[in-house]
């Protein structure tokens, strides 16, 4: 059965299950940039992954939000965009620990690292395993 790209619960739990996608940033030079990345997300659909603080992709985002993300299962890619941003304060400690419960072993709240939030404005899913496959997308707002 395909994920409706319009339930936020349903793209996050999907994202949770999978545990890594690609994100991909604009670098300095304007070309893309992309990191495989241990990723989770909230039920309300926002992405949380941790990097080290001088990471490109850290730098990128702090230039420009602007990312793109792919979450691959067996037959289902979930393609996301929106904005990203370096969590502070209690946002930090509040999704660290969203990210931990599902990496537990992270490194997530270590001096050096960051917990990134990406909220989705876009979400597209491609199921293979539908005969012939389904493409569904929507804007998230």
């Amino acid at each position: 059965m395909s994920i409706d790209p319009a339930d936020r619960s349903a793209v996050a739990r999907f994202i949770r299950t999978c545990g890594a996608g690609v994100v991909a940033t604009v670098g300095s030079d304007a070309e893309p940039q992309a990191a495989y990345v241990g990723l989770t997300a909230t039920d309300d659909g926002m992405l949380i992954f941790d990097a080290t603080s001088q990471s490109r992709k850290v730098t990128n985002i702090a230039r420009r939000p602007a990312v793109a993300v792919a979450v691959t299962g067996a037959d289902v890619t979930v393609q996301l965009e929106g904005r990203a941003h370096v969590t502070r304060d209690e946002e930090r400690w509040r999704l660290g620990e969203v990210y931990s419960e599902r990496f537990p072993n992270s490194r997530v709240f270590d001096d050096g690292f960051v917990v990134v939030a990406v909220e989705a404005t876009w979400v597209r899913v491609y199921d293979a395993g539908e005969h012939p496959p389904r493409v569904a997308e929507t804007s998230w707002t």
